[in-house]
Parts: C-alpha cells; structure tokens; sequence
C-alpha cells in the first residue's frame, strides 16, 4: 500500500510537467478555448432568456454574433480615434520629449558611470534605426497576424459553446466529476464565480480606463483616448496592470509636463484612480467568497504568464478559480484549496 501511493506520487510529480508542457506547445488550441469558455459564460443568461421564450437557436445565436460586431466596431473606432491622436503630435512635443529623455538619460548614465548614447546625435534615431525599424515592424505584423487569427479561433469557439457543441458539464461530467448532482452544482459554481469576476473586470476596467483619459483631459496631457484604452486593457492583468499603467503614463507626463506640482497633481491622480476601482470598489462588487490569496495570484500569473505569454496574464485569475473550485470538490484536495484562499 505505502508501494502504490509513492508510485503515485511520483507519477503526479511526472504528470503535471507534461500537461503544462503540452499546454505550451499546444497554446495556439487552449488560448482561444479557454478564453471562448469564459466568454461564453456571460451570454449564457442571454441564450436561457432565449430558450424560455421558444426562439429558434440558430436567431440567439446570431444576435450574440451582432454583439460581437458591435463590441469590434466600436473597439476599431477608439483603435483609430487613439492612432490619429498620435499621428496629429507636432514636431515641437517631439522636440521636447528628446530633450527630455536625453537629460534622464544623461544623470543615469552619470548616476552608472556608463556612456550609451551620443549627446551630438538624435535619441530617436539612435533607438529606432534602420535595421531596428525593419525588425520591429516584422515582429508588429506577425503578432498582428497571430492575434487576427487568435480572435477568429476564439469567435468560433464561443459560437460551439453557446450552441452546446461542447457541453462543458457534460464534459465535467463525464472526466473530472463523475456524479451528475455533483458535476451539475460545481458548474453552477463555477458559471456563478467566473461569470461575476468577468463582468465586475469589465466594469472596472472600463471605469479606469475613462478616469485616467479624463485625468488626461483635465491635466492637458496628450493622447487620452489612447492612454484610456491602454488602461482598460492592461487592468485585465490582476494587480501588475495597474503598476504597469501609472509607471508608463508618468514617465510620459514627465516628458511633456514641467516637473511642478501640476505633475505631482497629475500622478497622484491617477495612482487614486487605480486605487479607487481596483483595491476599493473591485473587491468590494467581487465579494468575500471570491477572495484568493495574494501570493497565489502572483505565482498563478508568473505560471500562466510563463505559459501563454499576455493571454496567460489576463486569464490567470479565471483560471485559478476553475482549478480552486475544483480542488474544493475533492477531500484529499482541500488542502491545496484552502491555500489559495
């Protein structure tokens, strides 16, 4: 008996590398899957609402492919609105942002004891180069091209979930949990966690998002449509967004605005902004039941960051819900979830 349940311990210890490992390699499958599933989950109210009054399935799902659309269109049109913004800068805020980045430079070279750029020559010639430019720009269309094709998978996915091509209880069902009445309150729970966090995301980042453009706006600094819509998309990455989001726009507010207490206004404004929607009002729309511990969100985003890159990062938390209300089913697993409460 001690024989087997060291086997099988070795055997776990061997397993979960692998699945991991094929999760890498096979990301360009799991990515749009997963990411379908999560989305599915929130017009799965819509497709019931659909279902109890008799409309034919092929109608529902067609007006979720009109909200689809819509939510590109208008995605594609602040995408414009923010790349016109930026191609409307003048040569003088250019001019500007050099003298700026060069004088920062400077004291951090002096601060080193290094020398990489030439005082006698342009900053930004020096960084995007001929040959820089070519690479960049290869590497700009390849991501392109593989998040267009991403989307079309994830599209297509979300379509067989509602169309209950693939039944996720079922499936539930039939691998993990092999009790109906077990498999069938665990969905629910999961479809009741996951969907809560998803629309409580949206709704927060959408609220950071136009308070750091309006910050923008009131404090006179440059392209606020796009520092908006750069917001709501790097807040989708749990408590490492928010950091990223005001570094990156203080820096740029360092360069256009004079280092006065407009400035200190400026950043404190928008760090109040993150710490309004996302420590204040986010935990308190998710609830005490949601509560994950803080060290397993950072090493759940270091793993599936590691995994799947920037689509690992927005899908870490979701992810590790799934896996704790799972782990929460199973005795022998409890343990582990309680850990990540």
């Amino acid at each position: 008996m001690e024989n087997r349940k060291t086997t099988n311990i070795l055997l776990l210890i061997i397993v979960i590398p692998f699945i991991f490992y094929l999760l890498k390699i096979l990301s360009f499958i799991f990515i749009p899957l997963i990411a379908s599933m999560f989305i599915a989950l929130l017009f799965l109210p819509l497709m019931r609402w659909f279902n109890r009054r008799k409309v034919p399935k092929f109608i529902s799902i067609f007006v979720i492919i009109l909200i689809f659309v819509a939510v590109f269109k208008i995605g594609g049109e602040l995408v414009k609105l923010s790349s016109r913004e930026i191609l409307a800068t003048d040569a003088f805020f250019l001019e500007k942002a050099e003298t700026k980045i060069l004088n920062l430079m400077t004291s951090v070279e002096q601060f080193l004891g290094i020398e990489y750029f030439n005082e006698s020559e342009n900053i930004f010639s020096s960084i995007f180069q001929k040959e820089n430019v070519s690479k960049y720009f290869g590497s700009t269309i390849d991501f392109i091209s593989k998040t267009l094709t991403m989307t079309l998978m994830t599209a297509f996915f979300v379509i067989l979930w509602l169309a209950e091509s693939i039944n996720f209880e079922k499936l539930l069902n039939n691998t993990i949990l092999k009790q109906k009445y077990a498999s069938v309150k665990t969905f629910m729970k999961i479809e009741k966690d996951l969907r809560t966090f998803i629309k409580v995301k949206i709704l927060v980042s959408a609220l950071t998002g136009i308070g750091i453009g309006l910050a923008c706006v009131f404090f006179d600094v440059n392209f606020p449509i796009f520092w908006g819509l750069f917001a709501f998309i790097i807040n989708f990455v749990q408590m490492v967004g928010s950091f990223v989001c005001v570094i990156l726009l203080s820096i740029f507010a360092f360069v256009q605005l004079d280092p006065t207490s407009l400035l200190f206004f400026f950043v404190l404004s928008i760090t109040s902004v993150q710490v309004l929607f996302g420590s204040i009002l986010e935990p308190i729309f998710m609830g005490r039941s949601f509560s994950i511990n803080i060290i397993a969100i950072l090493v759940m985003l270091m793993l599936w960051g590691y995994i799947w890159g920037i689509p690992g990062l927005i899908m870490a938390i979701p992810l590790t819900v799934f896996i704790k209300i799972i782990l929460e089913k199973f005795p022998r697993t409890k343990v582990m979830a309680s850990l990540l409460s």
